[in-house]
Formats: C-alpha cells, sequence, structure tokens
C-alpha cells in the first residue's frame, strides 16, 4: 500500500474546491490518523476555505480519543468523541472503562463512541463486542452525552441493545449509515439521528442509499466525511494519495441535495443546525454572518 503521507500533495486541484454556501460541521473526521500528521494546519486551512466551520474529531479507542481531545483543545472549532470501536473491543477492560469514564468527563468531548457492533469482519468476537457496547451504554447513560454509533452487519442486535437502554440514553447518531431501508426506519423509530458520508456517492455501493435520503428527517439528518476514508467516486478531478479530507465535504452535501430534491443551502443549513443542537456546541456566529451563495 503506497503510504498517503508520502504521496499526498499539500494543496487540492482547483477543480476540487469547493465552499459550502452556509458553514458545515463535519461529524466524523479521523484528524488524529498518521496521514494527518504532516499537513494538519494546512487541512484545518483547507476546510475553512470549504466553509467547514465545525470539526468532530472521532476517538476510537483510549489513545485516539487523547489525541483528539488535545487537538480540540488548542486548536478552535474542534470537538472530540471518546470510545473504543467494536474492531477493538477484546480490550475492554475496567481500566480502559475507568479511563473512557474520566475523557467524558472532559468538556472538549461531546459524545461517547465510536462504539457500536460490526459483525461484518468481526476483529473482536461478537460476545467481546457486546460487552464492550452494553459498558459503553451505560457511560454514555451515565454522562448524559450522546452516542456516536458504529453498526456493520448488525442492525437487528443494535436495535435491540438500544432499545433496552433507550428511555436511559440522550440523543444517539448512527455514523456512517450504509444499510437498508428496514435498518434505517428501526433506527429512525428509536428516534435516532442518521450520518452520511461519501458512500453515497458510489455507485457500486452506496447507489440504494440515494432512494432513502428522502425518509431521513431533515432534523435527524447530519453529515461526514469519515475522512481520511471513504473518498467519494465522484469527484471531478482525482487525488494523488486518495486521502479524504474536511474541505471535501461540500461536495457530499452537494450530491445528498441532489438526491432529496433540494437547494444544497437549505441542506447545508439543516444539517449543521442538527449538528449543532446534537453535540450541543455554542453558538456559530458564522452561520449568522455567512452570505449564501448562488446555487
Amino acid at each position: 500500500m503506497v503510504d498517503p503521507i508520502e504521496t499526498f500533495d499539500d494543496f487540492l486541484p482547483e477543480a476540487l474546491r469547493r465552499r459550502s454556501p452556509a458553514p458545515l460541521v463535519d461529524i466524523g473526521a479521523n484528524l488524529t490518523h498518521a496521514s494527518f500528521a504532516r499537513d494538519l494546519e494546512a487541512v484545518l486551512s483547507r476546510a475553512r476555505a470549504a466553509n467547514v466551520t465545525t470539526l468532530i474529531l472521532t476517538g476510537t479507542d483510549r489513545e485516539h480519543a487523547e489525541q483528539a481531545v488535545d487537538l480540540a483543545r488548542r486548536l478552535p472549532g474542534l470537538y472530540a468523541t471518546a470510545g473504543v470501536h467494536p474492531h477493538d473491543a477484546s480490550r475492554w477492560d475496567a481500566a480502559l472503562e475507568r479511563a473512557m469514564g474520566e475523557l467524558h468527563r472532559q468538556p472538549e468531548v461531546v459524545a461517547v463512541g465510536e462504539c457500536g457492533l460490526d459483525f461484518n469482519r468481526n476483529f473482536s468476537t461478537p460476545d467481546e463486542q457486546e460487552r464492550a457496547f452494553e459498558a459503553q451504554l451505560g457511560l454514555a447513560a451515565q454522562s448524559g452525552k450522546p452516542l456516536f454509533l458504529h453498526e456493520r452487519d448488525a442492525g437487528r442486535r443494535m436495535r435491540e441493545m438500544l432499545h433496552a437502554w433507550r428511555d436511559d440514553l440522550a440523543d444517539a447518531v448512527v455514523h456512517c449509515f450504509t444499510a437498508d431501508r428496514a435498518t434505517l426506519h428501526g433506527y429512525l423509530d428509536l428516534d435516532l439521528h442518521i450520518g452520511l458520508t461519501g458512500w453515497l456517492c458510489d455507485e457500486r455501493r452506496g447507489h440504494h442509499l440515494r432512494e432513502l435520503v428522502g425518509e431521513i428527517p431533515l432534523d435527524r439528518l447530519m453529515v461526514e466525511t469519515d475522512c481520511p476514508y471513504l473518498l467519494p467516486r465522484h469527484l471531478p478531478a482525482k487525488l494523488k494519495g486518495r486521502r479524504h479530507e474536511p474541505a471535501l465535504l461540500p461536495w457530499i452535501v452537494r450530491e445528498i441535495a441532489h438526491w432529496r430534491g433540494i437547494a444544497e443551502l437549505e441542506l447545508a443549513r439543516a444539517t449543521t443546525t442538527t449538528a449543532r443542537a446534537f453535540f450541543r456546541l455554542p453558538a456559530d456566529q458564522t452561520q449568522h454572518d455567512a452570505q449564501p451563495e448562488e446555487q
């Protein structure tokens, strides 16, 4: 595999520089990934130029959650989540549970997760995943913070576990939703939020989502890159190294708006309003100051 740090240019091609007509919140950015170590400042500058004003940095284990918190403390517009991804559920123990509980008390941490179930790869066994997820549901109930959820090929069991805890939990979002209509409506019936990524832009495996985006209420929909993963396939120019980044979020918003049949400006405003309420973020003055661009 080619190392993206060595091959990625430190700028976006002109054809990929797109500015959102309203400020955006990227609810899932893995900026603690090694591929961002060299040019993080430039990545954040490009995000601001694209009108992606707020980033939620995903903490998938203790190390990356602590790194996300550190970045959020030092850099404006950044917040963190803290959890243990189902791939790493086998590492869950009492010490890790205490560490996560402490992270959840930090003001920079705005959600519990990424946590959940992944029965597609089973890097940790289903039993290990359920044990770690159950514990993190308890931590979310204790902290009162929303949940940032991962699910793949485990929709039925995820819904069962969430249903048992739902009255004790605040809001929850299924990030990077890729499943079918029945699973979507099962989550909506539990009053969950839905995060959409560039998966929608992949004609090979994401085309079914195009029929579903209109069924997600705007006040339950949020947008994300899940960078450096899931680079949209519909971009008008290629990226050397193929690393995804927050500055490309407007392309995803444009695609979602197209398949919903609404203006990009309306979708941008709605998803940002929803995200800011979901993560309980302070008011963003840029939302009021920004002038809508021509569609």
